[in-house]
């Protein structure tokens, strides 16, 4: 756990992201976030597309009991697009703020520059290693064009996520309970290096790292081969990244992590259904 309220660190090489054990204020969203306080619309946008700056939404989900913990937002390339770009909020609910050892969050993903709508995921984070999961096909995302009442059906969207979380609990409750045999947590992992860097077909190169990597055991709490905590584990090596490895040319390298916020989505959604398709065919 943090030893501090807030932490502001890298989310990755072109992100900002600030995560608390508190809820977060919206000073320190400000800081690590503030396109979520755009004054407007990207010039690129149309009279079509309703402007309503995310810290508008998210004052109405906080009246509704969901609080922020962690907030991200990319960079861009483009000049003027950076006060507008993607960013991203993890809430939770009153009554689910504290759960241990994991606690169910909504994490709600928006730009002002047309490069995302409102979207709605389910997510999942773990104390012990303040690692942040996004669930893949257990909970569908919702997505919310920037049009009419955009508010209220943002507000809407999150409770639908809420209501999605039983069986997101079931399910990760049954993975702690599935043991994987050694081949079986190979096979995993490889398929989580074959989701991170492609199929390595024959006569390409390796890829920088190994399975048996991305099982290694970074903490106590980590230690056992339940299906729940090799995904614990491997999502951990893979998104964070920091693995000593080789480059295509041989050289010594360590591993990034994962550069986007829409990239480490996708990655984490893949991996939760690779765990999910595992379960199901271990029970």
């Amino acid at each position: 756990m943090y030893s501090t309220p807030t932490l502001a660190t890298r989310f990755a090489r072109n992100t900002r992201v600030m995560r608390g054990d508190q809820p977060l204020s919206e000073d320190q969203m400000r800081g690590a976030a503030p396109s979520i306080f755009a004054e407007g619309k990207h010039a690129s946008r149309s009279e079509r597309y309703t402007y309503i700056p995310t810290i508008d939404v998210l004052r109405g989900l906080r009246k509704e009991g969901f609080e922020p913990f962690m907030v991200a937002q990319g960079a861009s390339r483009v000049e003027g697009k950076a006060e507008f770009t993607k960013h991203m909020i993890r809430m939770r609910h009153a009554g689910q703020v504290q759960t241990r050892p994991e606690a169910n969050e909504i994490i709600l993903i928006n730009s002002h520059d047309g490069a995302s709508s409102y979207q709605l995921l389910a997510g999942k984070f773990r104390f012990v290693c303040c690692n942040g999961m996004v669930v893949g096909e257990a909970s569908d995302d919702i997505r919310i064009a920037h049009k009419g009442d955009v508010r209220d059906e943002v507000i809407s969207g999150a409770f639908r996520v809420l209501d999605n979380f039983a069986a997101i609990d079931e399910s990760t409750e049954a993975m702690k309970v599935i043991d994987l045999h050694p081949e079986e947590e190979r096979a995993f992992a490889r398929a989580a290096i074959t989701l991170r860097y492609g199929a390595q077909l024959a006569g390409q190169p390796p890829a920088p790292i190994t399975a048996e990597q991305l099982l290694q055991v970074r903490r106590p709490e980590d230690q056992g081969n339940s299906l729940w905590l090799s995904l614990q584990r491997v999502q951990e090596h893979v998104t964070r990244g920091g693995l000593p490895g080789r480059t295509v040319q041989g050289r010594r390298m360590r591993t990034r992590e994962v550069a986007s916020i829409d990239r480490n989505v996708s990655l984490n959604r893949a991996l939760w259904v690779l765990a999910e398709e595992m379960r199901k065919m271990k029970a």
